[in-house]
């Protein structure tokens, strides 16, 4: 989670399954994307390995929070960030990587040079 003072952007917005809108927030210094309802939170890790590589290294969705797509709207706001800034994406995490391999807009993303 977030320490506050760090920077946290907001990603964009989504409605929930429960149609609260609800924020993806980038918290840079901590690497992290993070998605919070009612009470609950889910969040996507990564490190930057490389200048131009990210790694998306874990997921995690609150239980009461799951199946809502909440992961799923976290992949799109890591990947719409890694395409924006040009890095190539690497995907440890293994929701990622089914996410990426069931969505051919984003495998152009992919690191290549870890084969």
């Amino acid at each position: 989670m977030a320490v506050p003072g760090t920077l946290c952007r907001p990603i964009r917005s989504i409605f929930s399954s429960l149609t609260m809108a609800t924020q993806v927030a980038h918290h840079i210094k901590d690497h992290e994307f993070i998605l919070e309802q009612d009470g609950q939170a889910a969040e996507l890790a990564y490190s930057l390995p490389a200048a131009d590589i990210i790694d998306f290294t874990h997921t995690f969705v609150d239980e009461p929070l799951r199946g809502k797509g909440l992961g799923e709207e976290l992949a799109k706001a890591g990947l719409a960030y890694a395409r924006q800034q040009k890095f190539r994406v690497r995907t440890s995490c293994a929701f990622m990587r089914d996410f990426v391999q069931k969505n051919p807009r984003y495998q152009s993303l992919l690191d290549d040079t870890t084969g």
